[in-house]
């Protein structure tokens, strides 16, 4: 047990809970709980979406991935700031106009019916699941590090902690923890960054350079494969930037701002904080190799996993080794909270509230299910995760990202901006990519290995095609059905784009 970093542990816990009780006396209803009333500013929002994303599958998995696999792990992510120029510029004022508690309600304001709700909850659940277990799978296993506990001891004591933030918290203590989070993280990350500057005699970029000199260019310029490995980085940043506008974590956070202004705003505070974070992360990833050694990074965890908290090891010694871990553990715990309130939402208020009860349930009631489904979600997650515990979380996260940009990024985006877009159709969209991003990950090479009935890690190249094709194609077959349409058009288009002229892709025809 390292004691330095368990007290840093309870005092950064401490702080989140006082925020977390802190913020119970505003958590009243299902508005509060599961959008934060509305009433979040943009640059709080930004900084929680920064701290939404700046997570263990970015912070842990992509140092990790570039330490052992070189320049092609920073291919994990180079998606992410331009995801967000494209969230800015298609999705986040649209989404804040047309929604309400989830992504369901978005395209519920133009196609009503409960197959659609139920076929936008599934989705919802399959890609919040994945993300949970990317979580769950770092925080165990600095848990493990730091406290000397078992695996799976240490994914329920953190499993524990985030149904207290999501149960009385809700979204406004998720809000707050996520923007103390993300300020503590990117100080922890600045302090990194001096530390191994003034190690490498100035020169940021020191540690690129050392990894070259001693292990030779490979590490440092792109992997150039054969035409597989070119397909595979192509779909993986496909995912990645697609994926981005569909994670229901992420999106659901511009429902939870004041206006559409400040959906905008977020989004571009949000990008620049990605920017400079992911341009950060290859530099640490060749310290470690450099300074911990790979052998030492794969003793840890085969996966990498540890990279960076025992980079700061070698830095700044046991205290900041702990000081890292514990910022990366109560940034896990932050972002398993968002994960659970977009989960049970999609459990009470789309398939329980709208599906199930047609409507007819209190807002009380919706939020003791809510609650409820927020504790059952994540029992799910930790199973998942303890099969999943020597798997690179930031894989996991890609495959999350791909799932998303197969199933709910398209429905988005086509219910927003396609006319001909019908009710048939985003359920197509939706069961189209679902299975075909889930299926081609589970004959890939990742799950079967040399059996692969599907050559790629990440199906976005794939799948992302087929759930427009899907969507396309049985809108088109369907068009002549009176009940398919949904609300007019133009009517949503004026609710999305208030103070801008409608976009108009085309008729049905």
């Amino acid at each position: 047990m390292n004691t330095t970093a368990v007290l840093i542990v309870l005092i950064l816990v401490a702080v989140t809970l006082a925020l977390t009780a802190w913020a119970a006396r505003q958590n009243k209803d299902a508005d509060d709980h599961y959008v934060a009333g509305g009433r979040v500013g943009g640059w709080q929002n930004g900084l929680a979406l920064a701290g939404d994303q700046l997570s263990a599958a970015s912070f842990l998995g992509i140092t990790g991935a570039v330490a052992l696999t070189g320049f092609n792990g920073f291919y994990l992510a180079v998606g992410v700031p331009a995801a967000y120029l494209l969230m800015l510029v298609v999705i986040a004022e649209p989404l804040r106009n047309l929604g309400r508690y989830t992504l369901a309600d978005a395209v519920g304001a133009r196609f009503e019916g409960r197959g659609l709700r139920a076929a936008m909850a599934a989705a919802t659940l399959v890609i919040s699941v994945i993300y949970m277990v990317i979580q769950f799978v770092g925080a165990g296993l600095l848990a493990q590090l730091l406290l000397g506990v078992d695996f799976p001891v240490a994914v329920v004591l953190i499993g524990v902690l985030m149904t207290v933030y999501t149960a009385l918290g809700g979204m406004v203590g998720t809000t707050y923890i996520q923007v103390f989070k993300a300020g503590v993280l990117i100080v922890t990350m600045l302090v990194l960054l001096a530390l191994l500057t003034a190690k490498t005699g100035g020169n940021v970029v020191g540690s690129m350079q050392d990894a070259a000199a001693r292990f030779g260019d490979k590490v440092v310029v792109p992997h150039r494969g054969g035409t597989t490995e070119a397909l595979e980085t192509v779909s993986l940043t496909m995912g990645m930037v697609l994926g981005m506008m569909g994670l229901p974590h992420v999106m659901v956070r511009f429902l939870t701002v004041r206006d559409g202004r400040a959906a905008r705003d977020s989004a571009q505070i949000a990008m620049w904080i990605f920017a400079a974070f992911f341009l950060i992360l290859p530099i640490f990833g060749y310290a470690a190799l450099n300074l911990v050694g790979r052998s030492e990074i794969v003793a840890d965890n085969k996966a990498g996993n540890l990279a960076a908290p025992r980079l700061a090891e070698e830095l700044g010694g046991n205290l900041l080794f702990a000081v890292t871990a514990s910022v990366v553990m109560v940034t896990i715990l932050a972002v398993l909270a968002g994960l659970a309130i977009a989960s049970s939402g999609a459990i009470a208020h789309d398939l329980y509230t709208s599906v199930l009860k047609r409507g007819e349930v209190s807002p009380r009631a919706q939020l003791l299910v809510g609650r409820l489904a927020g504790v059952g979600i994540s029992v799910v997650a930790i199973l998942v995760a303890l099969w999943a515990k020597d798997l690179n979380i930031a894989f996991l996260g890609n495959v999350a990202f791909a799932v998303a940009a197969s199933t709910t990024m398209p429905v988005l985006v086509l219910t927003i901006y396609w006319r001909g877009l019908n009710r048939y159709g985003a359920v197509a969209g939706l069961l189209g990519g679902l299975v075909a991003s889930v299926g081609l990950v589970a004959v890939g090479p990742d799950v079967l290995g040399d059996d692969h009935l599907f050559p790629l890690s990440i199906p976005a190249l794939v799948s992302v095609p087929v759930s427009f094709l899907c969507a396309w194609v049985a809108s088109v077959a369907t068009r002549s059905r009176a009940d398919a349409a949904g609300h007019p058009y133009d009517e949503l288009a004026r609710r999305a784009f208030p103070a801008h002229p409608r976009p108009n892709l085309g008729s049905p025809n």
